[in-house]
């Protein structure tokens, strides 16, 4: 349950979490297919240049965690619901205003260098954006707009919730299930720079001999690994050790330039964890539950004296 309403809230959230509007203030010359007004938010609009401005604006963010395909996925996964989102950081960037909300410029730069340094060069970086139809005026006004949202949304809710502790354990002690570890498994992890050398290895070890005798022979690197299903491990490690048996040993796998052999040590199973090791976990979990609560509350509060009207067919 626990995991699933995550799930849900990271959705949500996701709404002001990575949100910005690209305001168009004032009268337009001329009026393009890209230029169609989809809303009108007060006496700001909406088109659906900002519809597509919004998606390259996120890609040029995420290029960071997700590249290729996967990074397509993430973006077309964003166009559900881009309008609502859309509106919402309208009315928000609103309150902002009216708020007076101040932005350091130091965190615009800041942020900026944050998303220049996922390019090998300024270069790459300007020819990027430029594909996405942004420049670098774009990247600026967006961040500053990100930055005034969450300002009012940390004056006007974040600052205001409170958790107490008997919530904490409260829902601890209704959710018992929902606080079990996984099941971890127990690994030494060789790595080799030469394949020759890997299969060598990896044949002396299934006929027998001891990893500590191999030592004195071959040129390995040895380290521990505790691994949980889901929790870091690369997709095609994960994939490895989880099919190993109790002492099985893998096959060299070359990853990134070097051989990796994976032993099987041991099994450590799932067990109860206690409240002071979970703690922290259900508070940040309640903080954004109730966050969302009051988000959503307040977001009403604001359309009900707001004018929005959708144009979008």
């Amino acid at each position: 349950m626990l995991k699933n309403q995550k799930e849900f809230l990271k959705h949500k959230i996701l709404g002001f979490g990575l949100i910005f509007c690209l305001l168009i203030l004032g009268t337009r010359g001329f009026c393009f297919a890209e230029d169609k007004i989809v809303a009108i938010v007060n006496n700001d609009i909406i088109t659906q240049r900002d519809l597509n401005s919004f998606l390259n604006f996120m890609r040029v963010q995420f290029s960071k965690q997700h590249q290729g395909k996967e990074l397509e996925s993430k973006i077309q996964s964003m166009r559900i619901d881009l309008l609502t989102r859309l509106i919402e950081d309208q009315l928000i960037l609103q309150e902002a205003k009216k708020s007076d909300v101040k932005i350091d410029e130091n965190r615009i730069e800041a942020k900026m260098a944050e998303i220049k340094h996922n390019y090998p060069t300024n270069a790459e970086f300007q020819k990027d954006i430029k594909k996405q139809g942004l420049t670098e005026a774009d990247i600026e006004s967006k961040i500053r707009d990100q930055l005034l949202m969450f300002t009012v949304v940390d004056q006007k809710i974040r600052s205001r919730i409170q958790i107490r502790p008997d919530e904490v354990t409260t829902f601890f002690e209704r959710n018992p299930k929902e606080f079990q570890s996984q099941e971890s498994r127990e690994l030494t992890v060789v790595s080799l720079e030469n394949e020759d050398q890997a299969k060598s290895f990896y044949f002396d070890l299934k006929v027998g001999k001891k990893l500590t005798d191999l030592a004195a022979i071959y040129p390995i690197t040895v380290n521990k690994l505790n691994a949980v299903r889901g929790e870091g491990l690369r997709k095609e490690i994960e994939e490895i050790v989880f099919k190993l048996p109790l002492e099985g040993i893998s096959e060299p796998s070359e990853i990134e330039g070097k051989y990796y052999i994976f032993i099987l040590d041991g099994l450590v199973s799932p067990k109860q964890l206690s409240l002071g090791e979970v703690k922290d976990k259900i508070y940040s979990y309640l903080f954004e539950k109730k966050m969302q609560e009051e988000m959503t509350k307040w977001l009403d509060e604001i359309r009900k004296k707001s004018y929005v009207k959708i144009l979008q067919n």
